[in-house]
């Protein structure tokens, strides 16, 4: 019997395809006459060979080893892992949508060219933005464009200024960002309340301070009360406040980046606005900025003339193309349909239930682990494993406990601001029994820890793989193998 734990070259068998197409009525041509000697193999390429229904059941047995949203709860702080509708996807699907080119004119694809145009109309009054850019494919790539932005600002004003300010509970692209632009990045601290500590920020603002990144609510899940004051520091120094808009999901038609003061703005489409999340792409990140700042934004730029939509190069002070095309075009149809779907209402609504669900889902796990900050939080909130720690169990064996129970662990250890942290997410998606189940979990997992610890601490017990030895695999990668080798030990961790 064929088990599908095994690898596809364990079921491999040589001569089995997968594969019957009709003979070619191209002439064959010899690849040796075309490309360099060194670019051709010596030997065939050591592919599985195995028949199409093979192949299927192998992968359809792998993608249910997968946890993923549509199969479990998955309460990711700051990454807001919610419910994607299926009707985002049978949008994305229609023809006018799947079958087009980038290249065809653009008279042709004026429907596609709408949709564009609309989505940034429609970002840009959820943002309290004057215009958008839907280029950027990811949240840390619209950090940077907008952090190129800043730059390309400073440089036409003639100032040349070399810092950005990043809180200490800052997401770590968020300096990342800063210095792939060619900034100094300046941590300033938090005050005991989790905000932005402003008489240190007022410390560091300067000449020399090009813009500050900030999250609002913070990484924390707390709403920064004092980001009229924290821009009015910002602006009067002649710097620009940049939002990072990873907690939008917090803030939908409760509020704007606008009203709060900023300049800039990136959304995580994949956060906020329900498109497929993970598996390394393809995203989204517009970019959104005030009127000031339109001109430096990325081309082409979609606008409408008159009754057509048209695609416009001539910018002389953009920062130029971040994204091949318009963006990942497929990402922002189900982005559009989403908000659509919802209208103002239901984006409002989105917002105070993920609030709603965050300060339940506290009220009821903070008894059993330390609340740095126990207040009203927004649509996330942190707890600390060091009451366990004290026991000898880490926040890491707790996550590796909840894969038992087949709960996605939440973030850990971030922000780094919070000792052996958990950072917790239910998002408006997930019902009351659902949320109930996962307290009931960690609730008996902090119980383990004080009477059973052993149980957390050799957890997990039920998945395919073991707990694996991550200081190993992180300090002596092997990165490649040969099919045997490869063979052997998967059978290895499958043991054990």
């Amino acid at each position: 019997m064929v088990e599908y734990n095994d690898l596809i070259f364990e079921i491999s068998r040589s001569g089995r395809v997968g594969s019957s197409l009709p003979e070619s009525d191209v002439n064959k041509v010899d690849l040796q006459d075309k490309f360099p000697k060194h670019l051709i193999r010596d030997i065939p390429a050591e592919l599985p060979e195995v028949s199409e229904l093979q192949l299927v059941r192998h992968y359809t047995a792998l993608s249910n080893k997968n946890h993923g949203i549509d199969n479990g709860f998955y309460p990711l702080g700051s990454c807001t892992m919610k419910y994607n509708p299926k009707i985002n996807e049978d949008v994305a699907r229609l023809e006018g949508f799947s079958r087009i080119h980038p290249y065809q004119p653009a008279e042709t694809a004026q429907g596609a060219l709408q949709l564009l145009y609309e989505l940034q109309e429609e970002l840009a009054v959820i943002t309290g933005m004057d215009a958008v850019t839907l280029q950027p494919s990811a949240g840390a790539q619209g950090e940077w464009t907008g952090l190129m932005m800043v730059k390309a600002y400073l440089k036409e004003k003639g100032e040349t200024r070399t810092k950005v300010l990043v809180p200490d509970s800052a997401h770590g692209t968020n300096p990342a960002s800063a210095t792939v632009a060619g900034f100094q990045t300046v941590t300033i601290p938090s005050n005991e309340n989790g905000l932005v500590d402003v008489e240190e920020l007022k410390k560091h603002v300067d000449h020399d301070t090009a813009a500050l990144m900030l999250t609002n609510p913070n990484t924390l899940g707390l709403f920064e009360k004092e980001i009229v004051e924290i821009a009015k520091v910002v602006h009067e120094a002649g710097g620009l406040l940049y939002y990072d808009g990873a907690n939008a999901n917090a803030i939908l038609g409760k509020t704007t980046p606008g009203k709060m003061g900023f300049d800039i703005v990136h959304l995580n489409l994949h956060k906020t606005f329900t498109t497929p999340h993970g598996g390394g792409g393809p995203g989204a990140g517009p970019v959104g900025v005030k009127k000031k700042l339109i001109p430096y934004l990325p081309v082409p730029r979609i606008e409408k003339d008159e009754d057509k939509y048209v695609i416009d190069f001539n910018q002389p002070l953009s920062i130029g193309r971040v994204k091949g095309y318009y963006g990942n075009f497929g990402i922002l149809v189900r982005a559009y349909t989403y908000i659509r779907t919802m209208g103002p209402e239901g984006l409002r609504q989105v917002s105070e239930s993920a609030v709603l669900h965050a300060n339940y889902l506290r009220k009821k796990l903070e008894p059993y682990f330390e609340a740095p900050y126990s207040q009203i939080c927004k649509h996330e909130f942190v707890l600390s494993g060091s009451k366990q720690k004290k026991l000898g169990v880490r926040t890491l064996d707790m996550a590796k406990r909840l894969l038992d129970f087949g709960y996605h662990p939440p973030t850990i250890y971030f922000p780094l601001n919070v000792e052996e942290c958990l950072m917790i997410e239910p998002t408006e998606t997930e019902s009351k029994e659902t949320m109930d189940a996962f307290a009931d979990v960690m609730i008996q997992i902090a119980k383990e820890v004080e009477n059973n610890p052993d149980v957390v601490l050799e957890s997990p017990h039920t998945t395919v793989i073991g707990r694996l030895d991550e200081v190993q695999a992180a300090r002596q990668p092997i990165l490649r193998y040969t099919k045997e080798e490869a063979v052997e030990i998967d059978k290895e961790i499958v043991k054990s």
